[in-house]
């Protein structure tokens, strides 16, 4: 048997005696039975040397070197000094990839010795030379960069406006091997530093060259129900956004309506209001449409660019919005302004008369229905009026000098204050005097606060702000295993459940040396649990393990799904945040997470799974009473991530079950997979089941399809848009299948009780993302003791969420690093 090793699943083809024509016998057999066999293996099974020299050493042995490893000659009375391979053994071992399904089997009681004597083998000889690894050097992303501008200066920024992107590794945007720094990374560090730093302490040169902002909505967005919680009730379409205010002062607020492909403003039939409102009080109400119905001008007659209405009737229907601005005086700060129509529903009296078509929809000019925003702009300030009282000048500005002499020490406060949180620990004398002297240059030529801006437009290019590193302790011999400082901690800690810098109560605690401290530092994560930021473990862990933040640019074939718009697909993704939410607050067991009988959705999502009686964009939690649905296997953003845009994927969704749910991702294709065929032999077209069943004939896709194909087929119920269904094309779905192990999945609700099969599967792999997610790095062979720690604690409350998380932030490879290693070393 040729058996090509790799940490995910192994490749096989049976060896034969080419004389012979029989399986070569094994090469030899192992030594004496190590020295725990007694006491961990029944006296019913065989001992460990006599299991793996019966079913391993078969193929693994010196004269064949299957996969290039050989069982044979290593030690079993230290397996600790061949962890790496025997972890691989372990695993192949636990997830039943080994034996091979074609070779001979031990039963399961033997399997299960071994893979308990093999667990308590590595674990003991982790906890007598632990091997926490090393996180290298990382730089703050996006996501953490937003949270700690956020926490440090209440600024409310766009990242992806003013910064790179950053680089995914592992799944995750936050590895710090993926987070280098390059020229052009520090170009926009500092671009944004003296922006941010302007708007924190309200620069009032702002004003002095007036800026713009294009707020865009998507053309697929429908505007024919309230779009946001931020709106309104009673209010049609439109958008709600976020905007900083620089200063007080006077500010212009444009809106543009959606045209068609012609230029035509579409909807303009019927008047219409529109109301402008910042934070809530409406400052603007406009009307638009109506008036060429009313006055009777001669539309063209065909909207298909080539003939013209009448010049007063064009101009209409293209200059209409000109008039919607205001010029509205605001406040300094970030505030919410929404721009919506005035809803006025109707209910037809006399014959339903079946809307007119006509040359508009045919052309994509709507004049009939309802009007559209298409943008909004807002610019300014006008009339600056001085940088007013924001929630960042109040962080900024802890103290006031009265007069000269006081500014200087005012300032140091100040900048110490600043320096300490964003340093995330008790500065130098040194590291504040470098501070000190950009605040005097920035005095010299604008004043204190122009002082002040400069030293904070200094301190977030700092290295010690933008970098995240831990500090070894001194002494030492390199590559020695060391216990994080306190304030190491607080910083890991912090960004782990907040993606953020730590806030005064952690800091402080770390300062004084007692965060470490058990029972201090389970409270700290019961508190950081219970604080809204630890929503960034829904927003920024789970959206990346699962994958559902592609959601965001999915985009299908909108002539097969020609119902799907920007609505649906916020709403899919707004439901699989507030279900991984509520079973995040609600301490819930992830296994809840495949099995839960309930889930969020609003009218529109209702309607696309088929639930009746949701009215109104509300979300609300509703309950899966068919259990057809239910779990994030049967959420629509998780299905439309795991299809192509014109059919489903039954491969990417089986690989995606194996790589995110099991923990068995299959290797990557050779470079010579065929692609699959449409047709057979006569021409028929082929069902995707069929070309995939066809594409199993090659034995080189076999290996990894035998296990990744029947997960995909079981939920073949559903689209490519996550709809439920029961026939593809006209032909009934088969959603039938049979897994590697032999066992039989009948659809969905097959597919959910081979999950809570593997539960062990999936509650170590959910650990392992999440163990990956906190560490900024990856998980590697050393890391397995710890997680089986993580996961033999957690079993005692069925996997609650805060079990895990607490195992995580109390294990070795959180709480403890690596010395570097020498220059000159062998490991350099």
């Amino acid at each position: 048997m040729i058996l090509l090793i790799v940490p995910q699943l192994f490749f096989y083809t049976q060896p034969v005696n080419p004389a012979t024509k029989r399986a070569t016998p094994p090469a030899q057999t192992l030594a004496s039975p190590p020295r725990h066999s007694t006491n961990l293996v029944s006296s019913t099974v065989s001992s460990p040397t006599e299991v793996i020299g019966a079913y391993c050493v078969f193929c693994h042995n010196r004269e064949l070197l299957t996969g290039g490893l050989t069982l044979a000659e290593l030690d079993l009375e230290n397996i600790g000094s061949d962890a790496e391979i025997w972890e691989k053994v372990w695993h192949m071992i636990r997830t039943g990839q080994m034996p091979p399904p074609q070779m001979p089997q031990p039963d399961k009681e033997t399997l299960d010795a071994l893979v308990a004597w093999l667990e308590t083998e590595l674990d003991e000889a982790a906890a007598a030379d632990p091997n926490p690894g090393r996180v290298g050097i990382q730089r703050l992303n996006r996501t953490e960069y937003t949270n700690a501008i956020r926490d440090l200066l209440a600024v409310e920024i766009d990242a992806t406006t003013l910064l790179l992107p950053d680089e995914a590794d592992e799944g995750f945007d936050n590895i710090a091997e993926s987070l280098t720094i390059s020229p052009a990374h520090l170009e926009r560090y500092l671009s944004a530093a003296r922006k941010i730093s302007r708007l924190a302490v309200g620069d009032p040169t702002i004003g002095a060259i007036p800026s713009s902002t294009l707020h865009q909505l998507p053309v697929l967005l429908s505007q024919d129900v309230r779009s946001s919680e931020d709106q309104p009730f009673g209010s049609r379409g439109g958008l709600a956004v976020r905007h900083n205010f620089e200063l007080d002062g006077e500010y212009i607020i444009k809106v543009l309506l959606r045209r068609g492909i012609y230029s035509y403003i579409v909807g303009m039939r019927d008047a219409q209001q529109i109301d402008m409102r910042i934070d809530g009080k409406r400052v603007a109400r406009f009307t638009v449409g109506g008036e060429g119905h009313e006055k009777g001008l001669a539309a063209p007659l065909t909207w298909a660019g080539e003939i013209r209405g009448e010049i007063e009737w064009e101009n209409y229907m293209q200059h209409a919005d000109e008039s919607l601005e205001a010029r509205v005086p605001v406040r300094a700060g970030a505030r919410t302004v929404s721009i919506s129509f005035v809803d006025q529903p109707r209910e037809l009296e006399e014959v339903l008369q079946p809307p007119q078509l006509g040359f508009g929809f045919m052309s994509d000019e709507r004049y009939d229905g309802l009007a559209e925003i298409g943008s909004v702009g807002i610019s300014g300030p006008y009339l600056a009026d001085g940088p007013g009282d924001t929630p960042s000048r109040r962080m900024v500005f802890v103290c006031r000098p009265t007069s000269r002499e006081d500014e200087a020490p005012c300032a140091r406060t100040i900048l110490s204050m600043l320096a300490r949180r964003a340093y995330r620990r008790p500065v130098t004398d040194t590291e504040i005097q470098t501070l000190l002297d950009f605040y005097e240059t920035g005095h010299s030529s604008g004043g204190f606060e122009a002082g002040i801006q400069a030293a904070i437009e200094r301190l977030l290019v700092s290295i010690n702000f933008l970098l995240r590193m831990d500090t070894p302790p001194t002494g030492g011999a390199p590559e020695r295993a060391y216990r994080l400082s306190n304030l190491d901690l607080a910083s890991r800690l912090s960004f782990f459940l907040w993606s953020s810098i730590p806030d005064e109560e952690l800091l402080e605690l770390a300062i004084r040396g007692e965060l470490s401290q058990p029972e201090i530092l389970e409270k700290q994560v019961h508190r950081m649990l219970a604080d809204a930021r630890s929503k960034m473990l829904v927003e920024d862990f789970a959206s990346q393990w699962l994958g559902f933040r592609k959601a965001l640019a999915w985009q299908p074939d909108t002539e097969l799904f020609f119902e799907f718009d920007e609505n649906l697909r916020h709403a899919l993704l707004k439901e699989t945040e507030l279900f991984i939410d509520s079973q995040l607050r609600d301490d819930r067991s992830v296994l809840d997470l495949l099995t839960a009988d309930y889930t969020f959705v609003n009218e529109r999502l209702a309607q696309h799974y088929g639930i009746p009686g949701i009215k109104g964009e509300r979300f609300r939690r509703v309950t899966i009473d068919d259990r057809a649905r239910g779990g994030l296997l049967g959420q629509g953003s998780i299905l439309m991530v795991t299809s192509y845009p014109d059919r489903t994927a039954p491969v990417v969704r089986g690989h995606w079950i194996l790589e995110n749910i099991l923990g068995m991702p299959p290797p990557p294709p050779p470079e010579s997979v065929p692609d699959l065929e449409p047709t057979d032999t006569d021409g028929r077209i082929l069902s995707i089941r069929e070309q995939m069943e066809q594409h199993r004939e090659n034995p080189e896709c076999a290996t990894c399809h035998i296990r990744m194909d029947p997960l995909g087929f079981a939920l073949e119920n559903f689209d490519a848009i996550g709809r439920w269904r029961t026939t593809n094309k006209g032909n009934p779905i088969d959603a039938s299948s049979i897994f590697a192990d032999g066992t039989t999945i009948d659809g969905f609700r097959g597919i959910r009780k081979l999950l809570l099969d593997h539960r062990e599967n999936f509650a170590r792999t959910f650990t392992a993302k999440l163990l990956t997610y906190a560490l900024g790095r990856g998980v590697d062979y050393y890391d397995n003791p710890a997680i089986r720690k993580i996961l033999r604690r957690a079993a005692a409350t069925n996997y609650r969420w805060s079990s895990i998380i607490q195992g995580i932030i109390d294990s070795e490879p959180f709480q403890m690093g690596r010395a570097p290693f020498e220059i000159g070393s062998p490991a350099s």
